[in-house]
């Protein structure tokens, strides 16, 4: 009966050698390599001391950002966590009450908004997902900690300040033809 893929081969017993039978020519090539590579520059950093470089468009800390008017741009249309695939975010929705123009944009806004860092796989769904370009990754990194609980991020510690100096820079992260875009103040969405 012939076999059904041609991927069959014939395996032949041949006699192991002495020194094959010691696994000396395994261990001389292994110890060829270590040594190899205890010669080379060492990719170590001293973190504390020295920080590594990160490229510009490194996925690390969530913030949510704040329109020219200091306003958060969140309108807890909760699209970024129907994207998120570790649905690591949970948003509570509430109606914007009379005074509280100058804190949020829209009249809906987002009166819980936690990201459980454990469970983010940094992947900038997220970030894609939101009309309003309120989220974004930065190029922090997620701080360590010992309990779970520290690693639920709320909005006291998403949001940005609202001084302007203090703001994150995120304009690295747009492609020319979005940063072209914002610039034209008559389009609603640069409002």
């Amino acid at each position: 009966m012939d076999p059904l893929t041609k991927r069959s081969i014939t395996v032949s017993k041949k006699k192991m050698t002495l020194a094959e039978r010691l696994y000396l020519p395994g261990i001389i090539g292994g110890m060829a390599i270590t040594l190899k590579h205890f010669f080379r520059k060492k990719t170590t950093v001293k973190y504390p001391e020295k920080h590594r470089e990160f490229s510009e468009i490194y996925r690390g800390r969530h913030v949510l950002k704040r329109d020219d008017e200091g306003r958060e741009r969140c309108t807890a249309c909760g699209l970024c966590a129907l994207a998120c695939p570790a649905e690591a975010i949970i948003m509570v929705a509430d109606e914007r009450k009379p005074g509280e123009e100058h804190l949020y944009r829209e009249e809906k806004y987002a009166r819980i908004y936690e990201i459980d860092m454990l469970r983010c796989i940094f992947c900038g769904l997220c970030e894609e997902a939101c009309p309003k370009e309120a989220i974004f990754l930065t190029k922090e990194t997620v701080m360590s900690g010992y309990h779970r609980d520290v690693f639920i991020y709320g909005k006291e510690y998403l949001v940005e300040p609202v001084d302007a100096v203090k703001r994150i820079d995120i304009t690295k992260r747009l492609t020319p033809e979005v940063i072209e875009f914002k610039k034209d103040k008559r389009q609603r969405h640069n409002r």
